[in-house]
């Protein structure tokens, strides 16, 4: 990375928040990945010996968030991050945080996921934010990002609060020219200082409740003189209010309408910046608020035109002209705006849908060669004939729902199968219940709940898939590889130590594409009385080189797509004749189910 300051450099937006963070002179940076925040940690574990600060992958997000407090609390300015749905594992120290207070800047970067690409829900942190009554910002680019993470930890520390930065899945990822600042190098000597304050008991917490309701308005006041926040001039009699990356849209869209409308920037949607938004709503006699997921903003717009009396329509999601769903884009801010002008659809649309072809389908499927086939297929086959019940989890190993495999029931939360797996067996007692969760999961919060299994004599099968890595997320580190995320070698978490430390007497380690031995191994736990463990390890393909090859021999293979229809491997396909494609990993998987014998070592 260039060093000095105001040179131009392109980075994503992930990239940049890390930038800034350095830049604002943190001493702590702590996070557990999860797209679209995994950048984030990435970057800054890979400055985080040059510019002498600590980065770590934390097992999970509330572990994250309460490791930057207590170097807060000595005076420490820290970076935390995550996804949207890691927020709700940290919630519980975050929302205590909010009361507490911190001493150096504590900056927590959720990055929330509209669509959503690779999440379980859409939330919208912003309401998370006004729920804990914590100073949110949201940015619309690169540059931005960049910006605002510093400027953030200066809020911080005048409000001696939490704030969060939002960005969102495109501007998470999404380039840009960003120009560098000079980085701030961090304290190296800090002390916590005793005091009563930083114990959380309810009569201190009744007496932070009413300094958190005035650091509201300190907050407004603060964001209300923000350079985040802009008005850009028109000549209609109605506007539109933006945030975010959807500021970007809403710009582009009002261009390609010819419109010359108002436009209200927002960067910190909470507390509501009201001087420029004031300033704005009395140039125009109606506005439209374009915002991803919730009204947050809007609602906001709303209560200050009805407390001033102001006498403008609010437009946006409440009034149906914007949707509260899905990624929002260019083409989709050109239809809010025409319907909120009570326009028909109009040409614009059409040629950029003549720019931005729609992309074909590709449906979620697990790699040639991943070692959780062969274990989801082995349960299923075993588990099927006593209707067992599979309960899965959070990772790549979702993906074992999907045809042929079959063999995901329910999927919840992270670590949250083999609770649910529990729970199912505590009223199903006749029923076989297998829960599956990958190694960094297990580790993350699986141990809680193959404690309380074995604590309450539950009758579960738990399948750990172990990939050695965190593979959905970018094969990040965690405790049972050995390594920080710094690159230090450290003591690895032996997981079958933790699993029988918990209390499992009936253990299996298995090679998962040695298919005869996972079968008789899930036949086994899966009669056993009790709670019992498969750990079916096999590296992650996607980290190794293939050392084996396979061939279909044409003249044994009988097209019958036994080892299509039962497995489902990408390489395994049928255009003109039964092939094996140069994608395949060389697990051998598919050679003991071919009743043809036709599938050979080799090359072809």
């Amino acid at each position: 990375m260039e060093e000095k300051a105001g040179a131009r450099v392109l980075m994503m937006g992930n990239e940049a928040i890390a930038r800034g963070a350095v830049e604002a002179g943190i001493a702590v940076a702590a996070s557990y990945p999860g797209t679209p925040s995994s950048e984030i940690m990435a970057t800054l574990a890979g400055w985080a010996r040059k510019y002498g600060f600590h980065a770590e992958w934390s097992v999970n997000e509330k572990v994250a968030a309460e490791t930057g407090a207590g170097a807060s609390y000595a005076g420490a300015r820290v970076i935390v991050s995550m996804k949207q749905m890691g927020l709700n594992v940290a919630s519980d120290a975050v929302m205590s945080l909010a009361y507490i207070g911190i001493e150096g800047g504590f900056v927590l970067v959720v990055a929330d996921d509209p669509g959503p690409h690779s999440s379980q829900t859409e939330q919208d942190t912003r309401l998370w934010a006004t729920f804990a009554k914590l100073p949110i910002m949201e940015p619309s680019s690169a540059q931005e990002a960049k910006d605002m993470t510093v400027y953030a930890f200066e809020v911080s520390e005048t409000l001696k609060l939490p704030v969060i930065i939002r960005p969102t899945t495109r501007s998470s990822h999404a380039h840009g020219d960003v120009t560098l600042g000079e980085i701030k190098p961090s304290v190296k000597t800090y002390k916590f200082e005793k005091d009563p304050k930083w114990c959380i008991l309810p009569g201190l917490s009744a007496r932070n409740h009413i300094r958190l309701e005035n650091q509201q308005v300190q907050a407004a006041e603060i964001f209300s003189k923000s350079a985040f926040n802009w008005i850009e001039a028109g000549d209609e009699k109605w506007g539109v209010i933006a945030s975010g990356v959807s500021y970007n849209y809403a710009r582009e869209a009002l261009e390609m309408l010819g419109l010359k409308a108002p436009l209200l920037k927002i960067g910190t949607p909470y507390p509501l910046p009201d001087e420029p938004t004031r300033e704005f709503l009395k140039k125009v006699d109606r506005v439209l608020v374009i915002e991803e997921q919730e009204p947050v903003i809007e609602d906001q717009v709303v209560r200050l035109v009805w407390s001033e009396k102001l006498g403008v329509a609010v437009h946006g999601k409440r009034t149906g002209e914007v949707s509260r769903f899905g990624e929002f884009e260019v083409d989709r801010a050109i239809s809010f705006i025409q319907a909120f002008l009570g326009q028909e659809p109009g040409a614009v649309e059409k040629v950029t849908d003549k720019v931005t072809p729609a992309l074909p389908g590709r449906p979620p499927i697990l790699c040639a060669g991943c070692g959780h086939r062969a274990a989801f297929y082995a349960f299923a086959k075993e588990g099927a004939k006593p209707d067992a019940v599979f309960s899965g989890d959070i990772g790549c190993y979702t993906l074992g729902y999907a045809a042929p495999l079959n063999a995901t029931d329910t999927c919840l939360c992270m670590g949250g199968g083999l609770t649910i797996a529990y729970g199912l067996s505590l009223v199903e007692k006749n029923r076989p219940h297998v829960a599956f969760i990958g190694d960094s999961t297990f580790l993350h919060s699986g141990m809680t709940g193959l404690l309380n299994i074995v604590y309450n004599g539950g009758n579960v099968t738990t399948v750990i898939l172990d990939n050695e890595t965190t593979a959905m997320t970018g094969h990040q580190p965690h405790p049972g590889m050995g390594k920080t995320a710094m690159g230090d070698d450290v003591p690895k978490a032996v997981i079958e130590d933790i699993v029988k430390s918990l209390g499992i007497t009936q253990m299996e380690i298995v090679d998962p594409n040695n298919l005869p031995e996972m079968m008789a191994a899930a036949k086994r736990a899966i009669e056993y009385d009790g709670p019992s463990v498969v750990i079916a390890r096999a590296p992650c393909v996607t980290r190794i080189k293939p050392t084996r090859s396979f061939f279909i021999d044409k003249e044994l293979c009988t097209e019958c797509e036994i080892c299509i229809d039962e497995l489902g491997c990408p390489s395994i396909i049928n255009v003109d004749g039964v092939e094996i494609a140069d994608s395949c990993a060389g697990c051998g998987v598919c050679t003991t189910l071919c009743p043809s014998e036709a599938i050979k070592e080799g090359s072809r």
